[in-house]
């Protein structure tokens, strides 16, 4: 039959011209993707030089992804390979966000050696919509600085947002998982509030003490270079540290604005918060600021 038309194949030389399995070629022509040109008096499919060129589209189109019914209505022209490239590159990305964000969690759980439960929880946090997420963070601003008399505050909250970005990095994941499950804490929304209503400033007075060691990181800086130099929170120099900084205000009230954020975790906090935004983050200062709470304690004592 061959050397009488010696244009036409059948799928057995198909395959030999392709490298392709009979099965897959028989498959694909089942599903209408490489359609017979003819039969034989036998039944036999029958192919020609142009299903060789077909039978190459396809298997192109199949290696980046498309499945059959894309592949058989670019074929038929009901649309063009630009368009559902198009859509599959939407697609794609999809995928490698998800991908991305199982990647997070499998570190994650790795590296804390989570148990199933544990697991199950943070693929759940990790994958929420961004509307869930909006909704945790509101919910915990509403407790920590919701009712607080203060314009300032409540201008600063009413734009203080935290989002994970469209495409975000293992990083930034992790770092939601983790803060989402913080934010959720009753306990750590209750330390967190006891430490912002001491910052508050009451109507009519001004900031309370110790207020400002959370926004003013020369002061964390002055603390790091006086640990550096081997100083001692019971030292001469800490108390000098301690006039220069605080003056006459009340330490004692200082004291506390210092010990409810360390108690809170609001460095830890701070971090995260950034990390989760993809920001620049100042290194984590809980150990200056313990050193600081330490001198205070030292210099009420004497």
């Amino acid at each position: 039959m061959d050397d009488e038309q010696p244009d036409v194949l059948t799928i057995g030389r198909l395959a030999h011209r392709t490298g392709l399995p009979v099965r897959t070629l028989r498959f694909w022509s089942d599903e209408g993707a490489v359609p017979p040109v003819a039969r034989s008096a036998g039944g036999y499919r029958l192919y020609d030089a142009e299903s060789v060129a077909r039978v190459e589209l396809v298997r192109t189109l199949r290696e980046l992804g498309l499945g059959l019914d894309d592949v058989c209505r670019v074929l038929s022209g009901r649309t063009t390979v630009a368009e559902v490239a198009d859509a599959h590159v939407t697609a794609l990305d999809a995928q490698i966000r998800s991908l991305k964000v199982s990647r997070a969690v499998l570190s994650t759980v790795a590296k804390r050696g989570s148990t199933v439960e544990e697991t199950t929880l943070m693929n759940r946090l990790a994958r929420l919509s961004a509307a869930e997420r909006k909704q945790i963070i509101d919910e915990f601003k509403e407790e920590v600085f919701g009712g607080l008399d203060d314009p300032r505050l409540r201008d600063r909250i009413r734009t203080y947002s935290i989002e994970l970005p469209d495409d975000p990095t293992p990083e930034q994941v992790d770092a939601w998982i983790e803060l989402a499950e913080l934010v959720r804490d009753p306990g750590f929304r209750a330390r967190l509030r006891t430490w912002t209503e001491l910052n508050t400033p009451v109507p009519g007075q001004g900031r309370p003490p110790g207020a400002s060691i959370w926004w003013a990181r020369q002061i964390v800086q002055t603390v790091a270079e006086i640990r550096k130099g081997g100083g001692p929170p019971e030292g001469p120099a800490a108390a000098e540290v301690l006039s220069e900084l605080f003056g006459d205000a009340d330490r004692a009230a200082v004291l506390r604005s210092l010990e409810a954020g360390i108690e809170a975790g609001a460095e830890h906090y701070r971090r995260l918060v950034a990390r989760v935004r993809g920001q620049h983050s100042s290194p984590d200062a809980t150990e200056e600021l313990e050193w600081l709470a330490r001198a205070l304690r030292a210099a009420d004592q004497t």
